[in-house]
């Protein structure tokens, strides 16, 4: 008896110090392979399954079985004939939420081993139950989920039926358990599982019950999408928008306290120059668009032009040129944060070239269009505004 409290007290030991990693991997933050927790968006119905491969060890009671360790004390073999037996399960789920699932598993096996009554030999009955389980990822529900996760701790419950094979005969039962699963890659996960099946008898109570313990090892397997998308930062997209009018206000200043700063300088020129000013009002405006190049925005990893309201103010930047012979440059960015250097200074001339075609349809000669690739900067934020190309005269 001591050595098998002292067993479960190393597994109880070994189990903690899983816990432990997996906490400090989550007191670390960063990104998503450092542990980083976050919320998480419901996938597709075809998203998150999963089978699973299992060897089972299973010690049986029956009805009036005085001693609750009676199949184990000769473990792994069992404290009689009739006792214990091995088998195999096989189950295919799905997750539909990182905390909640569901499986259908099938368990077969048989029962103690051949042996002589009287002469005649008597072989071991053999079983099989379908049960349909309920599945609690409690480390997602507790810590929240984590892609990189070492240990998952999965208590179940469920029901279902089970067929004597030998005696021909079937029977509904109740089912718990507590499932670990263990990372080894990606895809694949490493699975300790411990149940109990309570069989139907002759009432409610357990000692009226054929009860069942299983003990089985193996292995799961992902199938398709096996991850959790990061669900939207609302809070970081509001905060965008607040971002972008701060923009907008902040260049409406500029352009307020520049008409200011040319009042200013008219009121003071003789008359007869402020006059001569007052009849090349274009020229006024075309110095002003120079110092103010006129921005494109594009979505990540894109070339095409997230919104055409951006056009409006190309359009009458190539006014401007169109009346005055003006050259145009495009300048087309990335924002470095994401992808190689290669990648970002291909994608910055796609976005330049994509705006010059632009140009070219609001009537401006491509001979006189420049595209500059400026590759990944970071010299915007937030970092979205980086994915951009900027229009303006030369």
């Amino acid at each position: 008896m001591m050595k098998r409290i002292a067993m479960l007290l190393a597994l109880a030991g070994m189990a903690h110090g899983v816990m432990a990693q997996d906490d400090d991997m989550t007191m670390e933050g960063g990104d998503m392979s450092s542990g980083e927790k976050y919320s998480v968006t419901t996938n597709s119905f075809w998203s998150n399954w999963f089978v699973q491969g299992n060897v089972t060890w299973n010690a049986w009671y029956g009805v009036g079985e005085r001693s609750l360790v009676a199949p184990f004390h000769k473990f792994p073999v069992g404290g009689g004939r009739g006792h214990t037996g091995l088998g195999f399960s096989f189950a295919i789920g799905k997750w539909f939420t990182p905390g909640i699932g569901l499986r259908t598993k099938v368990n077969a096996w048989r029962k103690g081993s051949k042996y002589d009554v009287g002469g005649v030999t008597i072989d071991p009955d053999k079983y099989w139950t379908v049960n349909e389980h309920v599945l609690f990822n409690l480390t997602n529900l507790l810590l929240g989920y984590q892609e990189q996760r070492l240990w998952n701790l999965i208590p179940y419950v469920g029901a279902g039926v089970s067929r004597n094979m030998t005696q021909r005969a079937y029977s509904t039962d109740l089912s718990l358990g507590v499932l670990n699963t263990f990372r080894l890659s990606k895809r694949l996960a490493a699975n300790v599982e411990i149940g109990w099946n309570s069989y139907e008898g002759s009432g409610l109570a357990l000692k009226n019950r054929p009860q069942q313990f299983t003990l089985e090892v193996g292995l799961t397997y992902r199938l398709g999408v096996s991850k959790w998308n990061k669900a939207p930062d609302v809070e970081g997209m509001r905060a965008m928008s607040q971002a972008e009018m701060d923009a907008l206000n902040a260049q409406l200043a500029d352009a307020e306290s520049e008409n200011a700063r040319l009042k200013k300088l008219l009121a003071s020129q003789p008359k007869t120059e402020t006059q001569a000013v007052q009849e090349a009002p274009a020229v006024q405006t075309v110095t002003k668009v120079v110092a103010a190049p006129v921005s494109v925005f594009f979505r990540l990893g894109r070339a095409t032009i997230a919104s055409r309201k951006d056009l409006q103010n190309v359009a009458e930047l190539a006014k401007v040129a169109r009346e005055h012979g003006a050259t145009l440059v495009v300048t087309g960015y990335a924002d470095s944060a994401t992808g190689s250097a290669d990648g970002n200074r291909q994608l910055s001339q796609q976005r330049a070239d994509a705006v010059a075609a632009e140009l070219v349809k609001m009537g401006i000669a491509r001979d006189r269009i420049e595209t500059v690739a400026a590759g990944g900067v970071d010299t915007l934020a937030p970092q979205d505004y980086n994915r951009r190309a900027t229009v303006e005269l030369k």
